[in-house]
């Protein structure tokens, strides 16, 4: 089953990529610790609900070490770190998502259009690829937020129009192999339209390869705004990951070796970004098939 031959609406074809995904060690070990975050984002707000002004009435309760009443301990102003964690992973995958959702719309609104018309259209668009490709991409991240301000919106929008260029070489490349196969010269000969040709015949064929390219990019992004949040840049008003880093190291709790502040939430990102990574390559792995033999 390869990228190319692989059609979004396919559920047979569908189930057997979750059944070699589950086989393969590296997708069954991202699906368990993909599955893992999920349940604590969704169950741990409700279980361990977070109040950013429960703050605690002496220094006594400031920056304690765990202890039976506060499992991770507590930061600067008293508060529990577990409770601000449980909290975060929720935000942090929905940074993470919201912002592949539009990474992927772009790139591949992009890829396509390039891929399809080529000449002057397809010459311009890489272009502009190539130029945020080129870009470091932490700088530009950095001095976008700097200008669109710390909203979670704005923090979405930076990762989207910094990460976008991947996702449309990848939908290019497809794309130009699919514009080549029988079946789209047919539809174009009987005078099918390119939106049309592009919505019903390239795009089914391209998902497959986007879809694998998103999970990785969900990893990025996660990893991209809890950068943004570590360096001051993100929304001050949620509790995200990257938020705790920060007010771990501008507490001091860095320098000072209070480990249950900013060991947490830095595990949280690594265990999240390791399996959304191990889905995604093992994705890869199954839809391409020389890929695979390769490796």
């Amino acid at each position: 089953m390869t990228g190319a031959a692989f059609e979004f609406g396919n559920l047979t074809g569908w189930r057997g990529v979750v059944r070699q995904l589950w086989r393969d060690w590296m997708g069954r070990s991202g699906l368990i610790l993909v599955a893992a975050v999920a349940i604590v984002a969704i169950g741990g707000p409700l279980l361990a609900p977070f109040d950013r002004a429960d703050v605690a009435e002496s220094r006594t309760g400031i920056l304690q070490a765990p202890t039976a009443a506060h499992w991770m301990g507590t930061d600067e102003l008293g508060r529990d770190v577990l409770r601000q964690v449980l909290a975060g992973t929720g935000i942090s995958l929905q940074i993470g998502l919201a912002a592949t959702v539009f990474t992927v719309m772009i790139g591949t609104v992009v890829g396509m259009a390039a891929g399809w018309f080529t000449g002057f259209t397809d010459a311009l668009l890489m272009r502009v690829t190539d130029f945020f490709l080129v870009l470091p991409n932490l700088p530009l991240m950095i001095a976008l937020g700097a200008i669109v301000g710390q909203s979670l919106p704005m923090i979405v929008l930076v990762i989207a129009i910094t990460s976008w260029p991947s996702t449309a070489r990848i939908v290019r490349s497809q794309t130009l192999s699919l514009r080549e196969r029988g079946v789209v010269a047919r539809a174009r000969t009987i005078g099918l339209s390119s939106p049309a040709i592009l919505w019903r015949l390239i795009l089914p064929g391209v998902l497959a390869l986007v879809i694998a390219n998103a999970v990785l990019v969900i990893a990025g992004s996660i990893l991209a705004e809890a950068t943004l949040s570590f360096l001051g840049l993100g929304d001050p008003s949620r509790t995200s990951w990257g938020q705790i880093l920060h007010n771990a190291f501008v507490s001091g709790a860095v320098g000072n070796g209070y480990w249950w502040y900013f060991l947490p939430p830095g595990i949280g990102i690594v265990v999240v970004v390791l399996g959304f990574s191990l889905i995604g390559q093992s994705l890869e792995r199954i839809l391409n098939p020389k890929l695979a033999a390769a490796q």
